[in-house]
């Protein structure tokens, strides 16, 4: 069995004196894991490192089997983002996002969305709304989407302003006042056509909408909970968020 394919490293560990188990996220193959001999060499480790784009070959004698992959560089990414407390933490929260999903399975979306996220993960202005739809996507490919687009009691997409914690679709302000101390607020930024940027307060609504549906439907069915790193990317975003004026967070870029 033989395979080429480009992806994203996720990490890696240590396999006997001089090999490492390398977890790549592909374009084409999904999550995939193989065993790089020699990996952990002066020559290949730097080209082994978290956040760089490499080509693979993939080879094994079944399927099954893990196999060894020979990753040539693509983009050397992880000096870049090595630098950025938000790009590091930011990164490990995306890996542990794609190891819900099952192994070997392809998610050409989310493949395209980690790529973009890649380059502008050390700009938290960017990368807080690219990781925020980046889990709105993981949901979805879970089979948990929220529906974002129309009011579920009136059919309408106009003032959508709150998210139903039962049903995971918006909600009208009208129509969500009653109930509004029960609803989930729906950041303006994230509907769609809406030219928005967050601010410190939306981007943090926008993290509890979907932390409330990943603890519902992923991590309590599943006994676990959220990543570690997720609270280190909040962090660094919510002290960028708090350098800059309220105004600039809503101007188009």
């Amino acid at each position: 069995m033989e395979w080429r394919d480009e992806g994203i490293i996720l990490g890696t560990r240590k396999h006997g004196e001089t090999s490492v188990i390398l977890e790549v996220m592909t374009r084409a193959h999904g999550r995939h894991l193989g065993m790089v001999r020699g990996g952990r060499s002066r020559k290949v480790q730097p080209v082994l490192q978290a956040g760089n784009r490499v080509e693979l070959l993939w080879r094994a004698r079944l399927d099954e089997h893990l196999g060894l992959f020979q990753a040539e560089p693509l983009e050397l990414n992880a000096a870049r983002l090595f630098e950025s407390a938000c790009a590091v933490y930011g990164l490990q929260t995306l890996a542990a996002h794609l190891r819900l999903l099952p192994e070997r399975d392809p998610h050409a979306g989310l493949y395209e969305t980690l790529l973009l996220l890649i380059a502008h993960l050390d700009d938290p202005a960017v990368a807080g709304e690219l990781a925020v739809r980046f889990e709105l996507l993981v949901l979805e490919e879970l089979g948990f989407g929220l529906d974002l687009t129309e009011c579920a009691a009136t059919g309408r997409n106009d003032d959508l302003a709150y998210v139903s914690p039962k049903s995971g679709r918006a909600v009208s302000r009208e129509a969500g006042r009653p109930w509004q101390d029960r609803m989930l607020a729906l950041p303006p930024f994230l509907l769609r056509g809406a030219r928005l940027h967050a601010d410190g307060v939306t981007i943090e609504q926008a993290f509890r909408l979907t932390e409330f549906f990943f603890a519902r439907h992923v991590y309590e069915p599943r006994g676990l909970s959220a990543p570690e790193a997720r609270g280190g990317f909040l962090n660094a975003l919510k002290k960028h968020y708090a350098s800059v004026p309220p105004t600039t967070a809503l101007l188009s870029r």
